[in-house]
């Protein structure tokens, strides 16, 4: 794994099995169980919990159902590779976030959001209501009123987002924002704008997004979600700044 960014610890496990299954996910995760290794036996496993066989055997699992883990005879226990694991499951995000999130995970986070929000963003010039639009310009306001890096400004931003998939009117979009909406929220709060400059240009493109909306231009609505994604990516720490395309020069905005 790349170097570790930020640890955000989350909600804790409540019933025996869940926690083990937290902590055996959240070692595979950080890389203390490297992929294809046998992960110990039974009984040194539940020595090291202090739990009985059938809790171990119900976390072990709910990790496989996650795709961390496979379970051969003869062998035992088994890491699965990163492309198996199920990052749409709210755990294995939780346990990401557990883990210590790192630039691989940002990078893939904004690919999924570049395959997704700007669509939303054009769905939502053409299907949003009046209420979504008041909607996005309540989390502008917000936004400007929050500064930078308070977790308000974080949760303003992560608002406009939300209300955008809502807008989109597509049940499997308003699902997948829901899903990543902690992921979301740490991205947001690691991509604050760094000084006044990079704040504005930050608030003129999330408002380019709300009111192309409210016009319904989807293509400039698009356009300006696709910016915004990509100017979160520069900004996050240690990542290139040729990431993000430079922003268009038109009159009458600040930059």
């Amino acid at each position: 794994m790349t170097s570790r960014i930020v640890v955000i610890p989350t909600r804790r496990a409540h019933s025996n099995h869940a926690e083990v299954s937290r902590s055996i996910g959240v070692d595979i995760i950080a890389g203390r169980y490297a992929e294809g290794v046998r992960l110990p036996g039974d009984a040194e496993l539940t020595a090291m919990f202090g739990v009985s066989r059938p809790v171990l055997r119900e976390s072990v699992k709910t990790l496989v159902a996650k795709g961390l883990l496979t379970t051969k005879a003869r062998v035992g226990t088994v890491v699965r590779g990163r492309a198996a694991w199920n990052m749409f499951d709210a755990d294995v995000l939780a346990w990401h976030l557990d883990a210590g999130i790192d630039r691989r995970f940002l990078n893939d986070l904004a690919e999924i959001r570049l395959a997704v929000e700007p669509r939303a963003a054009a769905l939502a010039a053409k299907r949003r209501s009046e209420e979504d639009v008041a909607e996005l310009q309540r989390s502008m306001d917000r936004m400007r009123q929050e500064t930078s890096e308070s977790v308000g400004f974080a949760e303003a931003d992560l608002a406009l987002h939300l209300a955008v998939a809502r807008a989109s009117g597509n049940p499997f979009m308003r699902s997948i924002g829901h899903v990543i909406e902690a992921a979301l929220r740490t991205a947001f709060m690691l991509s604050a704008p760094a000084g006044s400059e990079d704040r504005e240009i930050a608030l003129v493109w999330h408002q380019k997004i709300a009111d192309s909306i409210a016009a319904g231009d989807a293509e400039a609505a698009a356009e300006a979600m696709a910016f915004v994604i990509h100017n979160g990516m520069r900004r996050h720490k240690g990542m290139a700044a040729e990431t993000a395309p430079a922003a268009p020069v038109e009159s009458g905005e600040s930059s």
